[in-house]
């Protein structure tokens, strides 16, 4: 359903972004959410208001691989859908939002804040996974109010940490294997 709707956005020419993406770019999107849902969905540890996955490692690996933008939309949908089908439904919109933007921070250094330093990658995953733990704690004080959404903080942090780490054992594999040099994007590719 979502490569429909991109796809008819791009053909009807409503959105001048959107006319960048060619189908090509909207198969490895789908993928690659699909890969973020897997990893979100399947890959979990529940805990008492929610749950830790290995989600942000796919969706720090799909700003690798695709680039800022389009990796903001394959984070957003899959993490999403996870939490639609896995009964969190109060959490899809925040989640949406927040991994775009995780994603789109993430992007940002590797393209145009950072575009010629070596970890770029890894400076802005930190800053998109602060971005993640102070936007999750605002909505989780929302919720539950402040005094709970303290005591779930660290848990945010450490998963956050984790899947920077991930990602980095990752990287590290892919680079090894020649995949990372021939799949990543450009920019992310050239200095890694």
């Amino acid at each position: 359903m979502f490569e429909v709707v991109l796809f008819s956005q791009i053909k009807a020419g409503r959105n001048d972004r959107m006319k960048n993406f060619t189908v090509n770019d909207i198969t490895k999107i789908s993928i690659m959410a699909a890969l973020i849902f897997i990893a979100t969905y399947f890959i979990k540890i529940p805990s008492i208001n929610g749950y830790s996955h290995l989600g942000d490692s796919m969706i720090l690996i799909s700003v690798l691989m695709l680039g800022g933008r389009k990796g903001a939309f394959a984070s957003a949908v899959g993490a999403s859908f996870a939490d639609i089908i896995g009964g969190y439904m109060q959490w899809a919109v925040p989640t949406f939002f927040i991994k775009f933007m995780l994603a789109l921070i993430m992007g940002a250094f590797i393209s145009k804040i950072m575009p010629k330093a070596k970890l770029n990658w890894l400076v802005g995953a930190v800053c998109g996974g602060i971005f993640q733990i102070f936007a999750y704690t605002a909505v989780k004080i929302l919720y539950y109010g402040f005094a709970q959404a303290m005591v779930m903080t660290p848990g945010l942090l450490v998963q956050t940490s984790a899947s920077i780490i991930i990602t980095a054992v990752f990287v590290g594999a892919l680079k090894s294997s020649g995949f990372f040099n021939k799949f990543a994007c450009s920019t992310a590719r050239r200095k890694q």
